[in-house]
């Protein structure tokens, strides 16, 4: 992508084995409180945050479960992760977007110019459709970015894999636990104590560095999940999917000095028993 972090060297374009193919991400959003209070709460003269507050407190109460988490138009990215990968699933880099700055704007920019860099490359993700994705083009539209390639052929493509539906066949259900449930099936760490409705109060602390970590954790959940999808579909062997995991949590080994994060993902990382 276009914000180096930690990052494979990248293979040569014209090798038909490691040219990338794939790109895994995933981001993390906070509330917009100037947005809510233009246009759920006009003439209240509300602040930014006593309009969060509001929509929080009324989204709880029609929660089932007493969520507080707000319609994806209501929010703006403040953490992209991206896993570039090989036509071999080799993990290549990842990269969390305008480190260690996060700005939402150059963040959302970022990430357009790379998937335009990677035109072939099919998106990965875990509930893309659904958020993801309609959050990166709200954010689009709201900074008038351009993405030619996307927003005019590729939208309405399937170059977009995403797991939760895949998982879900195509809307038929919804499976319960998230990509946590899968990611743990695996022996991986999946959710370490953060969720996604505490990221707005780190951002509120300042802690940007500690919201990209986290979605860093859940970009590199999804790619190992993905590997998991392509043994089902029989494009790659359990032997060889053991094997691309081997190569990556070495590479991620290696990288730890970099991004010292990591540390806490690989210690977390449990070896795959299935059970019963």
């Amino acid at each position: 992508m276009a914000t180096a972090d930690i990052a494979a060297p990248t293979p040569a374009p014209t090798d038909p084995q490691t040219s990338t193919a794939y790109l895994v991400f995933d981001t993390e959003s906070v509330p917009d409180g100037r947005l809510l209070s233009l246009t759920k709460y006009p003439g209240a003269n509300l602040t930014a945050e006593e309009a969060v507050r509001k929509a929080q407190q009324e989204a709880s109460e029609h929660s089932r479960h007493g969520s507080t988490f707000l319609p994806v138009t209501f929010q703006y990215p403040v953490a992209v992760c991206v896993a570039r990968v090989g036509s071999d699933l080799s993990l290549q880099a990842v990269t969390c977007l305008d480190a260690p700055q996060y700005r939402p704007r150059q963040i959302v920019s970022d990430f357009w110019r790379g998937v335009s860099l990677y035109p072939h490359a099919t998106l990965v993700s875990f509930n893309g459709r659904a958020f993801d994705l309609p959050l990166l083009e709200l954010a689009a539209f709201r900074y008038g970015l351009t993405a030619r390639a996307y927003f005019g052929q590729r939208r309405n493509s399937d170059r977009h894999l995403d797991l939760l539906n895949w998982f879900g066949n195509h809307g038929a259900t919804r499976p319960a636990g998230g990509l946590d449930l899968y990611a743990k099936l695996l022996g991986l760490p999946g959710k370490m104590g953060m969720t996604g409705e505490q990221v707005y109060t780190y951002y509120r602390e300042g802690r940007l560095s500690e919201i990209n970590d986290y979605c860093m954790f859940d970009t590199l959940d999804t790619y190992f999940v993905f590997l998991r999808t392509r043994v089902l579909i029989g494009e790659i062997t359990l032997e060889q999917e053991h094997d691309l995991v081997s190569r990556a949590r070495d590479w991620l080994t290696s990288k730890v000095k970099e991004k010292p994060a990591l540390r806490r993902y690989l210690d977390s990382w449990r070896d795959w028993h299935p059970w019963p």
